[in-house]
């Protein structure tokens, strides 16, 4: 095998998905000059996606804040010129040409995957039997999410297949494995070492503790352009010198406490495992890691992909701290609605949407525009040190629902949301007095399987509805018009119609003794009966209150 070979520049690496739906493989720098030609990226799993795309977004953040889009040395020194520099670009409809191939020329040596001193993305010297955990290629390719002692049971691959990846695979998962590790290289011999020297163990991968959002255009370069914030938050000025991790020395040594980054090419590019890829006969067979660079979480706002909570504990002094959140794993998008698009006092909107309102505001942006947003997060185990699940999901809905036009609107929304999730406690409520009508006690009907699918149907089937009508609404209706109370009164009649109907086919499911019923005495000795039927009346006096008569036309 040579020494010095796949070029992430010229070699074919990138999963990006046509409108006809085929999939190619692109170097990075067809990624980029043909992300027109592009839906979107298509990786194997949408955090893998995210892992190339903020790669993606660290070359463009390097490029046009020393190049204009002519390919003329001009560093942005002043918030006007950034924003026109990003006008440029998006109304060009695809990115330019030669400052892009001019730069990434420039730095063309610094991204061979296997190279004798700084292959890319890696560190050599420090992965030692001291340091350093070996895994399997099992393990690095995250679809499959098998480690050594952990086979898993259906896996995506078999025999050889699994244990090897080619080297446009590797690249892939090696910025995935940078980003999103577990802490199962945290263990052993060198974890010992470190704890017993006071030393911090960087834990998971950086964008393994974010609840990621980003932007989704019509295409791959409208991805990029809606990613890429020109301009540091509020647009009052230009970022710092962007120092993406290929132009910086190679890390020598693992696990680091650095200062949080100030600049988004730096931060998109961090580094937080040190990796070596082992190959054998012409495939990636196994890779060996340990931690790498990290920073405390605490209010890192620099970092604009991610939602953010408060930290009571920590915020006791008197100073709010704000920490990442991972996105709910049992809940839609939109039940998230105010985390994630609430500009109110109380809670940190995510810099991207902050750059999306900002763009909006300026005219950046046609005004009639409809904008999606994407999520995902990546579940642990308690331990952290394997993957349980991946979410994701998108909204899409009119770009001013997140401007100052959209504000009443937002707390409308929010309402409605909140509406539903009391209309899914009356749906399980309703469960639970069907259960115990039918003979069981409150506890085990409270467990009850049936309760818990009662209230995920509702979810489920008012899911698709509940976003068709955000889409459908148009921030721009005057105040409190017919048009506006309109959208309110279909949507709340659509949940309450489905609610219903709900409650309808759990009475009908309901065996011969919940429809009879049965007398129960509480802890206070009162009687109380319960029946189905019973159950279901109450159950529609609740909706009245949620959703009253008179607004619904009931």
């Amino acid at each position: 095998m040579k020494e010095i070979e796949f070029n992430l520049l010229d070699e074919k690496w990138i999963l990006a998905r046509k409108s006809d739906c085929t999939v190619d493989e692109l170097s990075l720098t067809d990624a980029l000059l043909k992300a027109h030609e592009y839906v979107e990226l298509a990786g194997e799993l949408p955090t893998q996606d995210v892992a190339v795309l903020r790669l993606m977004l660290a070359v463009l953040h390097t490029v046009f804040s020393r190049y204009s889009p002519d390919g003329e040395e001009w560093p942005l020194e002043e918030p006007e010129d950034a924003e026109e520099r990003w006008k440029e670009l998006w109304t060009a409809g695809r990115l330019p040409e030669k400052p892009i191939r001019d730069y990434l020329e420039s730095v063309h040596e610094r991204f061979w995957i296997f190279h004798p001193e700084r292959p890319f993305y890696q560190a050599l010297s420090v992965n030692t039997d001291e340091t350093a955990s070996v895994f399997s290629a099992s393990k690095l390719n995250s679809a499959i999410a098998e480690s050594n002692n952990k086979p898993r049971l259906f896996a995506a691959r078999s025999g050889e297949e699994k244990e090897r990846l080619t080297n446009s695979e590797a690249a892939r998962w090696l910025l995935h494995v940078n980003a999103f590790d577990d802490s199962s290289n945290e263990r052993g011999k060198s974890k010992k070492i470190n704890a017993s020297s006071g030393k911090k163990l960087a834990g998971i991968g950086w964008l393994g503790n974010l609840g990621i959002i980003a932007v989704h255009g019509k295409n791959l370069f409208e991805d990029l352009l809606l990613n890429y914030i020109a301009l540091n938050y509020g647009g009052n000025s230009v970022w710092e010198e962007e120092k993406p991790i290929w132009e910086e020395k190679v890390r020598s040594r693992p696990r680091v406490e650095i200062a949080m980054p100030d600049n988004l090419a730096a931060l998109y590019t961090l580094q937080s495992r040190r990796v070596m890829l082992v190959r054998s006969e012409g495939f990636v067979t196994a890779y060996r890691i340990c931690g790498g660079d990290f920073f405390i979480s605490e209010n890192a706002f620099l970092e604009p992909m991610t939602i953010w909570r408060v930290d009571r504990e920590a915020s006791k002094g008197g100073n709010e701290v704000c920490k990442p959140k991972a996105h709910n794993y049992a809940a839609q998008m939109w039940r998230e609605f105010s985390v994630c698009f609430d500009f109110g006092d109380g809670n940190h909107t995510p810099g991207i949407v902050g750059w999306i309102n900002y763009i909006k505001k300026e005219g950046l942006i046609d005004k009639t525009r409809l904008i999606s947003f994407r999520i995902c997060s990546v579940q642990y185990d308690t331990m952290k040190s394997c993957y349980t699940n991946i979410l994701s999901d998108s909204l899409t809905f009119h770009t001013d629902l997140i401007t100052e036009v959209g504000e009443h609107w937002r707390d409308k929304i929010e309402t409605e949301i909140q509406n539903c999730g009391e209309t899914a406690k009356e749906v399980k409520n309703l469960a639970v007095n069907i259960e115990i009508a039918a003979g069981a006690d409150d506890e085990s009907a409270k467990k009850c399987a049936a309760v818990a699918r009662a209230q995920e149907q509702f979810y489920y089937e008012i899911d698709a509805p509940f976003r068709s009508w955000l889409e459908s609404i148009d921030p721009t209706w005057a105040i409190s018009s017919e048009q506006e109370r309109a959208a309110i009164r279909r949507w709340r009649e659509t949940a309450k119609r489905i609610a219903l109907r709900i409650g309808q086919e759990l009475v009908e499911s309901a065996g011969t003794a919940a429809i009879v019923g049965r007398a129960i005495k509480d802890k206070n000795d009162k009687e109380r009966y319960y029946s189905a039927p019973d159950a279901y009346r109450y159950f529609k006096v609740k909706l009245n209150k949620i959703y009253p008569k008179e607004e619904n036309n009931d």
